[in-house]
């Protein structure tokens, strides 16, 4: 189990990248409009520069929905491998069985 503070901080960063996507979304079609100009796009940066580092959804983390695992995680279930495994081998994820040869 992960610290839950990290995971209250990673949901956090979620809210916050949700808040500031359409404005980053509008600096961003500027600054890669050829036809703006280029006091217009050093603006645009400049805008983009003074946002909170925490709107940018690079710095959100994938992690498990019921551990908080980082690592391992993967995104057709939403879960970790650990956590998948465990699930599977009770039989919770249907169309999921362990293999054998």
């Amino acid at each position: 189990m992960a610290k839950i503070s990290k995971v209250v901080k990673n949901e956090r960063r979620k809210d916050k990248v949700a808040l500031y996507a359409e404005r980053r979304a509008a600096l961003k079609r500027i600054i890669k409009d050829p036809k703006s100009s280029a006091a217009d796009v050093d603006a645009a940066v400049l805008k983009l520069q003074k946002m909170p580092r925490d709107a940018s959804p690079v710095r959100v983390r994938n992690r498990c929905s019921q551990t908080g695992r980082p690592r391992g995680y993967l995104r057709k279930f939403g879960i970790s491998r650990v956590s998948l495994r465990e699930l599977a081998l009770e039989g919770q994820i249907p169309g999921v069985v362990k293999s054998s040869w």
